[in-house]
């Protein structure tokens, strides 16, 4: 899955951000804040995370009605159902059907390139002047002498540590506030889940 979108990305750029259903590889129910392996690929890479709200298909309604016409065409033999017929039926959605939320334009006659070029995975995150620390392989980093759990989805990578007056420390992923640390009981408790949702991903300040 993530070859295919580094080919993508070469290709087109980087997008501001991604859309995408809340199951897996694109979320975890389970994770913090919903992060899987993948997500957090992505905001690695400075690509937001936009998600519909669960068992509510209409909140990406043009990509659900577009499956709608792949099964109806592709599934019920109109043009046949390998990989060829799926690259014709492509080639015609994009390059020869008008489509009426376009102003019955064609997708290629408005799609451009993203201008944020391909570079590759960074080896690590910058957080300018935070604190940061790296998180293990199995979810967890050290603070001040204490071993602290946050979510397994982060290994491998640093997280940044930004104090607030209150004496809690706000942990962030990215561009992502993933939750709050007391270094008083040296415990970590998670952002409130809607803070990772259909865009609402919040801005280091």
């Amino acid at each position: 899955m993530r070859s295919c979108f580094e080919r993508l990305f070469e290709r087109h750029g980087l997008p501001g951000a991604i859309r995408s259903g809340n199951g897996p590889p694109f979320a975890s129910s389970q994770g913090l804040l919903g992060l899987s392996r993948l997500s957090e690929w992505w905001l690695a890479l400075g690509v937001g995370l936009e998600r519909s709200r669960p068992g509510c298909p209409q909140d990406n309604g043009a990509h659900e009605r577009m499956h709608l016409d792949i099964r109806r065409e592709l599934q019920g033999g109109r043009i046949g159902r390998d990989q060829s017929a799926f690259d014709l039926w492509r080639d015609e959605y994009n390059h020869e059907r008008p489509h009426e939320a376009l102003g019955m334009k064609r997708p290629a006659e408005v799609y451009e390139n993203s201008t944020r070029i391909w570079g590759g995975t960074p080896d690590d995150i910058d957080y300018g002047d935070m604190m940061t620390r790296r998180v293990h392989r199995n979810g967890w980093i050290h603070f001040e002498g204490e071993r602290i759990g946050l979510s397994v989805a982060l290994g491998g990578w640093s997280v940044g540590l930004s104090p607030r007056p209150e004496d809690l420390i706000e942990v962030w992923f990215a561009e992502l506030l993933v939750g709050h640390l007391d270094p008083e009981t040296s415990s970590f408790s998670a952002a409130r889940p809607g803070r990772a949702e259909a865009g609402q991903t919040e801005t280091k300040v």
